[in-house]
């Protein structure tokens, strides 16, 4: 299962009404930091796709969202369970970090 591109339009049925935790990575185009996580972040879709949907969004396309979630900084990567955010992690990190981090907040 590949990541999944969300928008300000979509946040409230892609993540809020999901039926299992999502992890919305904020991102640009022009960061470096994001572009260096993204093949972990479809790697880790693959891997815990049955878990968790891991979800990417264009804050300069969609700045509403990352507006009411205090995102300053990206890579952000919140995840969301039963519609409200349950962790946060800054910045980019080895996949293995990663992975780590989320199966602890799951």
């Amino acid at each position: 299962m590949a990541t999944k591109k969300i928008t300000d339009a979509s946040f409230e049925a892609d993540v809020l009404n999901s039926d299992k935790p999502v992890l919305v990575d904020f991102w640009a185009e022009w960061c470096g930091p994001c572009k260096m996580i993204g093949p972990s972040l479809e790697e880790l879709s693959e891997e815990l796709g049955e878990q968790v949907t891991i979800a990417k969004l264009n804050i300069d396309d969609n700045p509403d969202a990352p507006g009411r979630y205090g995102v300053r900084g990206i890579p952000t990567m919140i995840l969301f369970k039963g519609g409200a955010a349950a962790a946060t992690k800054v910045g980019a990190e080895p996949k293995g970090r990663i992975k780590a981090w989320l199966e602890g907040a799951l």
